[in-house]
C-alpha cells in the first residue's frame, strides 16, 4: 500500500493512532467511530506494512539531564555519502545521547538528549575534529542549538497529527500537541533496581505486551503492568507514534534554524504563526527556534517557507535569514532512527 491507495478508514486508524498513541483499541474504536474488529485488522496490516511504529521517548528531565541539542552540518562533498556515514557511525553516531541522526551528500544533522553542556561539547569538538580531519568541512564549524528545558519549550515533539489531517483531508477537528507538555518538569525520579530494569525493557520493546515485557525481566504481568502505568502517569515515559513519512508520500523534510531579533523577542502568538501544520518538531528559548516540517512537495515547501520568512520580516523578528535546508527522502539517508535505549542505560547505568 502506499499512501494513494490507502482507504478512508485506514487514513483514519493512522490519524488516530498517531493522534492518540496510549490508549488501546477498544477506546480508538470508539473515538474514531469505527468497529473494533475493522481497527485491529487495519491497525495489524498498516504496522505489518510498515506504515508506523510506535515508540516510548523516557523523559529525561525528570532523569537529571537538562537539555536537548540539534546539530547540523554543511559539507564540502569531496567524500561518497556511504564513506562519510560509516565514518560518522564508527566515530560519532556510537554516542548514546543521539536518537536521531540524517545525512544527505553535502549536509546532515542530528538530534540528542544531554545530561549537560559539557556533554555536548564533547560530541561537538570530537565531530569538529572528524569532519575536520577527512576535509569534509568547507567555511563553517558544525552547528549547535541548545535547548536547556528549564528555560526553553518544546512546543512539539514528532507530533505528526496536523500533518496527516492535512494530508488525509480529514474532517475530524483538529487537535492540539499531542505532546505539548513534555519536558517541562524537572523533578528528579529515584529508582528501584527493578525499575530500572522495567524501564529500559519498555523502551527497548515498546510494542510488546505486559507479558512478554515480564517473561523478558522475569517479573509477573501484573507488576509489570503497575510499573508501567506507573510511568507513564508521573510523566516518566510518552508514547509516541512515528508514521513512516516516505510511504505516505512526504518528498521533503526541512530543518529551521531561526535567530531572532536581540531587540525583540518573539511572544506567544509571533510563535504560534510560525508553527504551521507541516511542523513535527519545534522547541524555541527567547532569541532562537529550530524547526522540522514535512512536505509532500516542493511547492507546499516554498510556499509554507516563504510565508514564515515573509511573518518573521514584516514584525521585524529577524536581523538576518534563518537558516532553511531541505532534505529530499529520496537523497536522505537516516542514519540513526529514533533509538531511545541507549541514552536510557547510560542514564540509569550512572545513577547506580
Amino acid at each position: 500500500m502506499q499512501m494513494s491507495s490507502l482507504t478512508k478508514n485506514e487514513k483514519k486508524v493512522l490519524y488516530g493512532v498517531t493522534r492518540y498513541p496510549a490508549i488501546n483499541d477498544s477506546e480508538l474504536a470508539i473515538l474514531l467511530d469505527v468497529k473494533l474488529s475493522t481497527l485491529t485488522s487495519i491497525k495489524r496490516r498498516l504496522s505489518t506494512e510498515a506504515y508506523y511504529r510506535t515508540h516510548l521517548v523516557p523523559l529525561v528531565n525528570r532523569l537529571g539531564w537538562e537539555m536537548l541539542a540539534v546539530m547540523y552540518t554543511q559539507f564540502n562533498p569531496v567524500i561518497p555519502l556511504e564513506d562519510r556515514i560509516e565514518t560518522t557511525k564508527r566515530t560519532i553516531e556510537v554516542f548514546d545521547e543521539i536518537f536521531f541522526s540524517v545525512g544527505e551528500e553535502e549536509k546532515g544533522f542530528s538530534m540528542s538528549l544531554s545530561q549537560n553542556y559539557t556533554n555536548i561539547g564533547r560530541i561537538n569538538e570530537i565531530r569538529t575534529e572528524t569532519f575536520g580531519q577527512l576535509g569534509l568541512l568547507e567555511k563553517e564549524y558544525p552547528h549547535e542549538v541548545i535547548m536547556p528545558f528549564e528555560t526553553s519549550q518544546i512546543h512539539r515533539f514528532f507530533d505528526f497529527t496536523r500533518l496527516l489531517h492535512h494530508l488525509f483531508e480529514l474532517n475530524e477537528e483538529q487537535t492540539t500537541p499531542v505532546v505539548s507538555s513534555l519536558f517541562q518538569t524537572m523533578e528528579h525520579y529515584r529508582f528501584s533496581p527493578k525499575e530500572k530494569k522495567v524501564f529500559i525493557t519498555l523502551i527497548q520493546y515498546p510494542e510488546e505486551t505486559t507479558q512478554q515485557i515480564g517473561e523478558r525481566t522475569h517479573l509477573s504481568r501484573h507488576t509489570i503492568a503497575r510499573m508501567k502505568k506507573h510511568f507513564l502517569d508521573i510523566g516518566l515515559l510518552q508514547y509516541l507514534t512515528l508514521p513512516n513519512l516516505e510511504k505516505l508520500g512526504i518528498e521533503i523534510l526541512t530543518l529551521y534554524h531561526i535567530r531572532f531579533n536581540p531587540h525583540k523577542a518573539p511572544n506567544a502568538n509571533d510563535l504560534t504563526y510560525l508553527d504551521s501544520p507541516s511542523t513535527v518538531f519545534f522547541a524555541s528559548r527567547k532569541f532562537e527556534a529550530v524547526q522540522l516540517a514535512a512536505y509532500p512537495s516542493y511547492q507546499e515547501y516554498k510556499a509554507d517557507e516563504m510565508r514564515k520568512i515573509r511573518f518573521l520580516k514584516e514584525n521585524t523578528l529577524i536581523v538576518q535569514p534563518p537558516f532553511i535546508s531541505p532534505y529530499m527522502f529520496g537523497r536522505l539517508v537516516l542514519i540513526k532512527e529514533f533509538n531511545f535505549t541507549p541514552v536510557s542505560r547510560k542514564i540509569l547505568s550512572s545513577s547506580d
